[in-house]
């Protein structure tokens, strides 16, 4: 049985205030539970040191290997977790989010996201990193 992800808003939550859903309903066989990737290339060196747009695209970069080491895409993304150093960075993530997300989930479907903001991450160079669960 291939998953059956079903991503909406209920009329009762109203709209979000990004982009994000509210919900994921889901159905599968299967779960892959993603670490919180950081912006580390293959070496283990930090990419983008004081650059919150280069890290993040070396986390969404580093996440999308690990959706393919499992078979899965973006459409099996069911839900985020984000972690952030400093709050002036929302802006920063959301720019990232209305720029990328469409052509990551080009349905408009974009999965629920947990946004926190942390005082630090496992080293302090890193500014962003992202945890995520996916349905297989």
């Amino acid at each position: 049985m291939a998953s059956n992800i079903n991503i909406y808003n209920p009329a009762d939550l109203g709209k979000p205030m990004g982009q994000y859903t509210h919900v994921t309903r889901v159905k599968a066989n299967e779960f892959l539970f993603i670490a919180g990737m950081l912006a580390g290339d293959v070496e283990g060196n930090v990419v983008g040191k004081g650059d919150f747009h280069a890290q993040t695209k070396q986390v969404f970069k580093n996440l999308e290997a690990a959706l393919r080491s499992a078979g899965a895409s973006w459409q099996n993304i069911v839900q985020f977790t984000t972690y952030v150093v400093h709050s002036q960075d929302i802006e920063n993530f959301m720019e990232f989010r209305l720029r990328e997300f469409p052509k990551m989930f080009p349905d408009g479907k974009y999965p629920p996201n947990t946004l926190l903001i942390v005082d630090r991450l496992v080293k302090e160079e890193f500014l962003v990193e992202v945890q995520t669960i996916a349905a297989i």
